[in-house]
Order: structure tokens, then sequence, then C-alpha cells
């Protein structure tokens, strides 16, 4: 279903927001800029983790975004220049397989217009 590996390989990039506006605010920055198609916003994660020798629990906002290979670059840059975090979550899967309807939009969605 999914094209070979390559620079338009769709890709979802995973991030955490620490609430709902900043996490709709990095969306739209996203989308704006054809990084992504499309951004998922989860509200409603607790996140536990070990920041400067502690443990912390935070109540976060997952953030999804579909992507392709060749968006991501740009897409770490803005998405690092723009969160508030020091050290703000960026992890990427590369999907098994995407519906070949839902890859078409995808791929029209990002990327130059």
């Amino acid at each position: 279903m999914t094209p070979p590996d390559s620079s338009r390989a769709p890709r979802l990039v995973l991030t955490t927001a620490p609430d709902l506006d900043v996490g709709r605010r990095l969306a739209r920055l996203l989308v704006d800029a054809r990084l992504a198609a499309c951004v998922n916003l989860v509200p409603g994660a607790v996140s536990l983790f070990r920041w400067e020798d502690q443990v912390q629990e935070q109540a976060e906002v997952l953030v999804v975004c579909k992507t392709t290979t060749d968006c991501l670059v740009a897409l770490e840059a803005k998405l690092l220049a723009a969160h508030p975090y020091d050290c703000p979550e960026l992890v990427v899967i590369a999907p098994e397989a995407v519906e070949p309807a839902y890859l078409a939009w995808l791929l029209a969605s990002v990327g130059p217009a």
C-alpha cells in the first residue's frame, strides 16, 4: 500500500505539548507551512518522566503529525524553534501501510503548493 521508502514516504511525527492552546498553535504552524497534512491533538495524556534527576508527572497533549520524509528536516526545525519545552519529544515513525486514497491526499497536502 505505501510507496517504497523514498523522499515522499509517509511518516508520523509524535511530540507533546503542555496544553491544548500550545498544541493548536504548533499544529497550525505545521499545517499552514505545508509541513504536515494533518495534526491530531489528543488531550488528556499524563506523562511520567525523569527530568533533571527527578521523576516528574505532567498533564500533556499528544501531538501526532502526518507528513513525508522530505518534510522532516523543515518540520523538525520549525517545531523545535516554536516549542516551549527545553527538550521536546520528536519521534518519527514509518507506517507499515497506508490506505491508498489517504496516502494520495497526504502527499498532495504537504510540500510545495
